[in-house]
């Protein structure tokens, strides 16, 4: 599938170049938010946050 926003997630040295997603997953006591930060050039999560609301 093409990229049609021409994002480059790559980077050429660790912490030049970081993303960060949030999701929710359903869990049987109701929903999690999960909010994480990837370093571009590990591809390592380097930072996270979970929580009910």
């Amino acid at each position: 599938m093409p990229d049609l926003g021409s994002r480059d997630f790559t980077a050429n040295a660790p912490g030049e170049k970081l993303v960060g997603d949030i999701t929710y997953v359903k869990t049987g006591e109701g929903w999690l938010h999960l909010a994480t930060v990837i370093d571009c050039y590990t591809k390592e999560v380097i930072g996270y946050a979970m929580d009910g609301h």
